[in-house]
Parts: C-alpha cells; sequence; structure tokens
C-alpha cells in the first residue's frame, strides 16, 4: 500500500509537501511529475501530517490520515499578538479551588486538546491517568506525604531544600500545600526506556496548562507531587501505572475560587544576539 495517495485533479505540482516533510519521503522528479515517496520512504515516515496540513489544494492524502479527517484552519480563529500576549500573561498558577468536582468528561476534553503537543518524531508517547475525586488525591497526598516524613528522618538534603517539615506540619493540621485542596490531578505518563519522556510529557502538560481555563478550570504544576511519585516507591505503585511506564508530569486541576483582573509584571528577558 502506498504511503501516501495525490489527487492529480487538485495536484498543483508546487512541491510544497517536497519541501516541508521533515522526514524527507517526497520527492518529484521533474518539475511535471506529480510528487511520488522516495526510496525506504515508508520506514521514515513519522505520519506527522505536515503535507497534508501544508498543501493549500487539498490534493494529499496519507494512508494513515485523510485529508478529509483534517479540518481547515479557521482564520477567524486566529490570535493576534495582542490576543496571543494577554492569553499567555494572563495565565496562572492556580492553588483556590472551589470545593466542586470536575467531571471525567471534562477532564478528557481538556486531555484530548492536550494531546496535540509536539512529540519527538511526532511518537506521541504520553499517556495520560485522571485522578477525578478529592478522596482519590488526598490518598495519593498522604503518600507524598510520608515521602517527607521519611526525607525529614534521613536527614535527606531535599527535607531542608523544600522546607518539608513545615509542609508535614501544614498537613497534620489540615493544611494541603502539596494539591493545594485541588479536586482532580491530572498525571501524564511514558515508556521509562522512552529518551525524551520528560520533555515530551512537559510540553503535553503545558498544553493543558494553557488549555485548562478555555473549560473554565484552573490549574498548577504538582511539583511536591511530582518528586514524591519519583523518590518514593508507595506512591509509584499506587499510581498502578503499566509495566514499563514513569510518571512525568502532574497538574493539579479544578474550578478556580477567584478570578484574576490584572497582568502581574515579570523581569525582562536576558537576551544575547549571536
Amino acid at each position: 500500500m502506498s504511503l501516501f495517495t495525490i489527487d492529480e485533479k487538485l495536484c498543483a505540482r508546487d512541491g510544497i509537501c517536497v519541501a516541508e516533510c521533515p522526514a524527507f519521503v517526497i520527492e518529484m522528479k521533474t518539475k511535471e511529475s506529480f510528487p511520488t515517496v522516495t526510496d525506504g520512504g515508508e520506514a521514515r515516515c513519522i505520519n506527522c501530517g505536515h503535507c497534508v496540513a501544508v498543501c493549500p489544494h487539498r490534493a494529499i492524502s496519507l494512508t494513515r490520515m485523510n485529508v478529509d479527517q483534517c479540518p481547515p484552519i479557521d482564520e477567524a480563529l486566529i490570535l493576534s499578538e495582542s490576543q496571543t500576549e494577554q492569553f499567555l500573561r494572563s495565565r496562572r498558577s492556580i492553588r483556590t479551588y472551589k470545593a466542586q468536582d470536575v467531571d471525567a468528561e471534562t477532564l478528557t476534553r481538556l486531555i484530548d486538546i492536550a494531546r496535540y503537543a509536539p512529540t519527538g518524531s511526532n511518537s506521541q508517547q504520553v499517556q495520560w491517568l485522571i485522578v477525578p475525586t478529592r478522596d482519590k488525591v488526598v490518598q495519593l497526598t498522604d503518600l507524598a506525604v510520608d515521602w517527607m516524613r521519611n526525607a525529614i528522618l534521613e536527614k535527606n538534603p531535599m527535607a531542608e531544600a523544600y522546607q518539608m517539615a513545615g509542609i508535614v506540619r501544614a498537613w497534620d493540621n489540615g493544611i494541603d500545600i502539596i494539591s493545594r485542596g485541588a479536586p482532580a490531578l491530572v498525571i501524564a505518563h511514558g515508556p521509562e526506556a522512552y529518551p525524551i519522556r520528560i520533555v515530551d510529557s512537559a510540553i503535553a502538560i503545558s498544553y493543558l496548562d494553557l488549555a485548562a481555563p478555555s473549560l473554565g478550570l484552573g490549574s498548577c504544576w504538582a511539583g511536591y507531587f511530582m518528586a514524591a511519585a519519583e523518590y518514593w516507591q508507595p506512591l509509584a505503585e499506587a499510581l498502578n501505572l503499566p509495566k514499563g511506564q514513569k510518571s512525568f508530569g502532574a497538574m493539579m486541576v479544578g474550578y478556580p475560587k477567584f478570578r484574576y483582573h490584572r497582568l502581574p509584571t515579570r523581569n525582562e528577558a536576558k537576551v544575547t544576539v549571536f
């Protein structure tokens, strides 16, 4: 079966698909010929869809990605520079949530947006775990506190560096500094043997973080939880991930209790021109 098909009635033979293919699997032997697969191209194709997306004539379809599956870009929805700046600057780490559950359908929709994050060679190896209720979040957070108690007992340098004694005291007094009372957690995981798993997971979680407000949600990186899942086996086992999988990112998710009204300042970017 051919890697892609060309609608010769629509193809302008302009070579755009050839120029844009990141894996160099498309060629045109002459200016008058239609695009064809290079030798060994089937094995090198990463199914990214660049060729389908870039063709202005909708003339090319991958065997695994028909052009009819790829909706056109809605020009009316493209953000202006000022809209993009406000969108990114208005993003906040939400640490105060309403006592309201987030239904699994909404969390799944959020992940459905985040899954379009770029991955190495379009491998798409990031997977997701949803912890959808506060009770389950508390159970897992309690295990993260156990990790901190153990680190304090063993005088682990991380205990002092991350002020774990204060966090444990707060937990014992009913104050949750680890998961901030969030009603849900979303955890990104992937194959432990995948070499750029951390990068791919971080990008995917960032996409989820940026998409959350569009669904009325707030989110915040769960850094303490992520560290505990890395270093504390009881928590890693409680996540019950598939064999060979490891968590690489966690995000608190919930409905924000308060609304933000201003765009805080940040330090000027330090830029060097080479």
